[in-house]
């Protein structure tokens, strides 16, 4: 996913968000009363406005994942601590939290940012310090395997990595379930201009065309529009039957109301941007029958994931877990496993602090073990190789998984 967002929440985020400063030049992290080493894990996603929602679920899947690794020990002789920082999924502010995160020697790795625009602005700043950065959410295909992806795949970073699939499955995964699953023929395709949305629209269309689809139209929006009169009268003189969106909940939700509101009883079909309970929330009855597209399978499904959404809601942590909470916890897990696994190679002693998150990277890249989403390991262009996919649709005021599976092109 994505790409943007404001709003509240703010008070929520200062737990947890301690910074330790590394002691010494032998050893990382700083060291306790107990002699045991604190080491930091960042998470940067949207933790205030509306996009928050899913932000929130990056940022207390990651902190149950802390929770376990000091409560059963994953790591003998280490602790680790949260340090959240909110980019109101902007890039800019996302830049600044990534050098705010490599410049505290503490901080090994970190988890995030929500939002493929705001991926782009910091993934040089982590490769610069040689840390690992892991995103439950990203899915933009230029980021892992280039700008030329569709021709030339490259990777870019070899610090970056993610749990979420990609856009080229995804939107290639609707345009199957919207022409073969839902019998549409005719869609008008719209998007929000921002490096998700906007890649997400284009596979879409042109993966629906492919399949013998046509397209009645496109159009864009911008972020925060409110008002889609003139967009919904296009909609509707286009004789589509059916709405694409690339972007995300906030204008989407907007968007059904008004189309539904004027008579165009067509389903609106996005991605995992507009997977959110805010978004039947905020659209009320006219969200009823749309779809959205998720990565991974549903959460409540998997059996690992059993204890983790109970512990969320026990704890009664904010925001949306569905989305991304457990490719979150994930995420952090691979970290942690991964400072397990260099200092296990190390006689049993972390290394100084720029080696040790080199070598982290290096340990990401050879991960491979049963997570609470399912298998996490990753290819040579650091994309998660769980290709799985859901396609969610609002029935009777709920998100339900209508399709599970995975997209392989043919």
């Amino acid at each position: 996913m994505r790409q943007r967002s404001l709003v509240i929440l703010t008070s929520v985020l200062t737990t947890g968000a301690l910074t330790l400063t590394a002691c010494g030049s032998r050893d990382s992290g700083s060291k306790s009363d107990s002699g045991s080493t604190t080491l930091t894990i960042g998470v940067d996603a949207p933790l205030s406005g509306e996009n928050s929602t899913t932000g929130l679920g990056i940022q207390y899947g990651v902190q149950i994942a802390v929770d376990d690794a000091n409560k059963n020990n994953w790591v003998p002789g280490v602790k680790f601590k949260l340090k959240a920082l909110d980019d109101k999924a902007q890039p800019a502010t996302g830049q600044s939290n990534a050098t705010a995160f490599t410049g505290d020697s503490s901080v090994v790795g970190a988890v995030g940012p929500l939002n493929s625009g705001v991926a782009q602005s910091m993934q040089q700043v982590f490769a610069s310090a040689n840390m690992v950065e892991i995103s439950p959410s990203n899915t933009n295909p230029a980021l892992t395997q280039g700008k030329d992806w569709q021709t030339n795949k490259t990777r870019p970073y070899k610090t970056y990595f993610r749990t979420a699939t990609t856009d080229a499955l995804q939107g290639a995964f609707a345009a199957d379930y919207a022409y073969n699953g839902l019998k549409k023929k005719k869609a008008f395709v719209v998007d929000d201009k921002q490096t998700y949305g906007a890649g997400l629209a284009g596979i879409f269309n042109g993966s629906f065309k492919k399949l013998g689809g046509s397209i009645a139209g496109t159009d864009h929006v911008n972020t925060g529009d409110t008002d889609f009169s003139t967009l919904v009268t296009k909609i509707k003189n286009s004789g589509a039957d059916l709405l694409y969106y690339g972007g995300q909940y906030d204008e989407s939700e907007k968007i059904t109301k008004q189309l539904k509101g004027a008579g165009v009883k067509i389903p609106l079909f996005g991605g995992d941007g507009m997977f959110a309970t805010t978004y039947i929330q905020t659209a009320g009855k006219a969200a009823e029958g749309d779809l959205a597209t998720s990565v991974g399978v549903p959460a409540d499904t998997l059996p690992a994931a059993k204890q983790f959404i109970a512990t969320y809601k026990a704890k009664g942590y904010k925001g949306d877990y569905g989305a991304y909470g457990a490719y979150a916890y994930d995420a952090a897990s691979a970290i942690i496993k991964a400072v397990k696994a260099v200092k296990d190679a190390n006689g049993d002693k972390l290394p100084a602090s720029s080696d040790l998150r080199s070598k982290v990277v290096d340990a990401v890249q050879k991960s491979d073990f049963e997570g609470i989403s399912g298998k996490v390991a990753f290819d040579e262009y650091g994309d998660t190789t769980n290709k799985q996919l859901t396609v969610y649709q609002v029935t009777n005021g709920a998100w339900k998984a209508v399709k599970t599976g995975t997209f392989n092109g043919s």
